[in-house]
């Protein structure tokens, strides 16, 4: 379970870091290695990372846990 986080985390990380170069620089740093936003290899790396996004959803619960062990 511990890789499978690892790997949410990782691709959450680069998916953010395009997100950063398409706000500031509206840069599509994965359409352009993979040929645009339409192609196989980009549509492929976007699900991929929003699949990780969603199984990060259950990170909340840990978060909430840790709030209040440090509050008591």
């Amino acid at each position: 379970m511990r890789t499978w986080n690892t790997i949410a985390l990782l691709l959450l990380i680069i998916g953010g870091i395009n997100w950063l170069l398409v706000g500031l620089f509206q840069y599509d740093l994965v359409a352009a290695l993979f040929g645009g936003q339409s192609s196989a290899g980009s549509r492929i790396v976007y699900t991929i990372v929003g699949l990780c996004a969603l199984y990060s959803i259950r990170f909340f619960g840990d978060v909430t846990n840790d709030d209040r062990r440090t509050a008591k």
